[in-house]
């Protein structure tokens, strides 16, 4: 639990950072920094294969990596025999990912990531034998192959004691992938373009229709909703990339984000937007201390009698409440917030219920995002 003046030194360093937020949020813009173009995505890829080479480390005794090993055997034209049992711990079952990105074409190379899905230890070492990459769709749209690069390892002693550092069992391979098919994009089929806003909001939204009807000429542009301006452009494929790099490097002043409270219990790390306001409240919070001591009574015999002593244990518990009110001045400004939070010195839980309790009142304008 961190103390009131360590309360205060993350409450100022959290305004220091927003400010930078602040006042870069009040700076102009690019076009390409706020919106992407509707259709332009990446696709996820999925696959399925077998590393080798592993120094005793894989799973080759599990029966998904056997039946694996035999099904790739036999398409390589070796037959094993059906009652040979194969115990190959160089080799791992691993499941591949990958993203492919827009506009990739035939030819051009991936990053992939292995990741074990049977009981290898690790992955160092291997290598991964060719293995196609599907989409949600079922077709391959890439071929995966490489040595495996981890950043994990893992030691293990003959008491049984081991040390692990990172995940030995995640590996990647950089430029693991050849792409062989590239995904349609709905890019040159439409005659408008749609620029979607990563944080919708009516303000910037607003603002970018402005700028490119003021720019490109009137009823270029409308906004379709909070998060997506529609924007009429040339049909030709040619012409439309021109275009939309000039709608990209256009700049645009974003609206200022609304009010909110940002509160990281576990470090007491508080960061605080620009619009907050406070109004005048006051606040009765209460400390509960309870106290437990613990003690023993000895019970001493005459020393004519025939008695034993006896020990006898003794609880002592007192509970203390320090409870005290005070008065919340109105806080119109970000630095008067700062200030008469600075002033409460409460540890960041007790912080974070009175703020809740503000809100509630209505006497808090901000979002309470506890983290």
């Amino acid at each position: 639990m961190l103390s009131g003046k360590d309360l205060s030194f993350t409450v100022l360093a959290g305004l220091v950072l927003l400010l930078s937020m602040s006042f870069g949020s009040v700076r102009a813009e690019r076009i390409k920094d706020l919106t992407q173009v509707e259709g332009v995505r990446s696709n996820q890829l999925v696959g399925y294969g077998l590393v080798v080479g592993l120094n005793g480390t894989g799973d080759g005794s599990g029966r998904a990596t056997t039946q694996s090993l035999r099904s790739m055997l036999s398409r390589l034209g070796v037959n094993v025999p059906p009652g040979v049992t194969l115990q190959a711990k160089n080799v791992a079952a691993v499941a591949i990912h990958a993203e492919l990105p827009p506009f990739a074409k035939a030819g051009m190379k991936i990053d992939v990531t292995l990741s074990s899905v049977g009981s290898a230890k690790s992955l160092r070492g291997g290598s991964l034998l060719m293995t196609p990459l599907k989409g949600a769709d079922n077709k391959i749209y890439a071929i995966a192959q490489g040595s495996v690069v981890v950043s994990g390892f893992g030691a293990e002693g003959n008491d049984g004691s081991r040390i692990t550092v990172n995940v030995p069992s995640v590996g990647r391979i950089i430029n693991g992938a050849i792409v062989e098919r590239s995904i349609d994009t709905p890019f040159g089929l439409n005659k408008e373009v749609v620029l979607n806003l990563y944080k919708p909001d009516f303000t910037t939204a607003n603002r970018l229709v402005h700028v490119i009807n003021n720019t490109i000429g009137p009823g270029t542009a409308y906004a379709r909703d909070a998060g997506a301006i529609v924007v009429n452009s040339p049909t030709d494929t040619s012409q439309r990339v021109a275009f939309i790099s000039m709608l990209e490097n256009m700049t645009i002043t974003p609206a200022e984000p609304a009010a909110r409270i940002v509160v990281n219990s576990r470090t007491g790390t508080v960061v605080i937007g620009k619009n907050v306001h406070i109004l005048p409240a006051a606040v009765s919070h209460g400390n509960l201390t309870v106290t437990i001591t613990e003690g023993s009574q000895v019970s001493q015999p005459n020393a004519l009698a025939q008695g034993q002593t006896v020990v006898t244990p003794i609880s002592e518990i007192n509970a203390n409440q320090d409870k005290r009110t005070f008065k919340i001045e109105d806080s119109p400004t970000l630095d008067d917030v700062v200030r008469g939070l600075n002033e409460l010195g409460l540890a960041p839980g007790d912080l974070v219920a009175i703020l809740e309790a503000l809100k509630e009142a209505g006497a808090l304008n901000a979002e309470l995002v506890v983290i």
